[in-house]
């Protein structure tokens, strides 16, 4: 069974902001590029984006944005919970 999740318009606005962000971390513009890619089709978020988002939502470090952005991108993967 496959993930039929997409992202909504609310992830695909802040993925937007932040792809257009100049001071948007690494980990930012990569989550937000994968979020974008995902919105409107049925692709499902990558292994090593998976893993990267994962991090990113166990990170003390991660500030709203990164975790928002992290939360969308896991939502729309296949592993089984």
């Amino acid at each position: 069974m496959t993930n039929q999740k997409q992202t909504g318009s609310k992830s695909s606005s802040l993925a937007g902001r932040t792809l257009g962000n100049a001071n948007a971390s690494q980990i930012q513009k990569s989550l937000a590029g994968s979020a974008l890619a995902q919105s409107g089709t049925s692709k499902t978020t990558s292994k090593s984006i998976e893993t990267k988002a994962s991090s990113a939502l166990h990170s003390q470090k991660s500030n709203s944005t990164t975790k928002s952005l992290a939360g969308s991108v896991v939502s729309q993967s296949n592993r089984k919970p």
